[in-house]
């Protein structure tokens, strides 16, 4: 048997090497979404039971809400009526929201496709769709963590800002209007021209219940 410390550091080295490439491997099936770059494309059905794919919205921006309606950050967020308020005025300007559930089944914030729509209602929530990802491809494809996670795409299908709906970490009502509104200005500079201010910051939330892969 060789032992010399030649063959030994070569023996590590080769292994390190192996381990290396091994790691590097699942880092480039996985590689996050970046803002400048092309959005993650994806094809989904919504709570409507109709197919949306991003690629139908070139063209117009368009806005991702990951969301979790048990979750006390979200709750905040609708509770105080800024997620609707968020979600009109985007409409009114032709930007496309979609709300995205990605809770795996039986986990917190999974919901049928009915208790989707109902839940829409009874908030006076007014996305343009609800999209049900139960496997979690969706959010996987986004590295969407946490409810609220909150993304911008611009109408060249360009990922323009990632990140928290506002910046205050909380489930307090009252830091709303304190808060700096991350998404509300971002739509605002990115529809007049503008730079956006700020393209990636911190999302809190709940952590989103994905289904385990295989």
């Amino acid at each position: 048997m060789l032992s010399s410390p030649l063959f030994s550091r070569r023996a590590s080295l080769i292994a390190l090497g192996g381990a290396a490439a091994s790691l590097a491997l699942p880092r480039l099936a996985l590689a996050r979404p970046q803002v400048g770059v092309a959005a993650p494309a994806f094809s989904g059905v919504g709570s409507d039971g109709k197919p949306y794919k991003l690629a139908d919205y070139r063209g117009k921006t368009v806005v991702l809400e990951w969301t979790n309606h048990e979750c006390p950050y979200v709750g905040k967020h609708y509770r105080s009526g800024n997620m609707q308020a968020l979600q009109k005025d985007a409409a009114a300007k032709g930007i496309v929201w979609l709300s995205i559930i990605s809770s795996m089944p039986d986990s917190q914030g999974y919901v049928s496709a009915a208790q989707a729509n109902d839940l829409t209602k009874a908030r006076n929530a007014v996305p343009a769709a609800v999209l049900l990802d139960p496997d979690g491809v969706i959010g996987r494809a986004y590295d969407a963590r946490v409810t609220p996670h909150m993304f911008v795409i611009d109408p060249k299908g360009t990922l323009a800002y990632m990140g928290g709906i506002d910046s205050i970490r909380s489930t307090d009502i009252g830091d709303v209007p304190k808060a700096t509104p991350y998404v509300k200005d971002a739509l605002q500079q990115l529809g007049a021209g503008q730079p956006i201010a700020h393209t990636v910051t911190q999302a809190y939330g709940c952590t989103i219940k994905y289904k385990p892969t295989a």
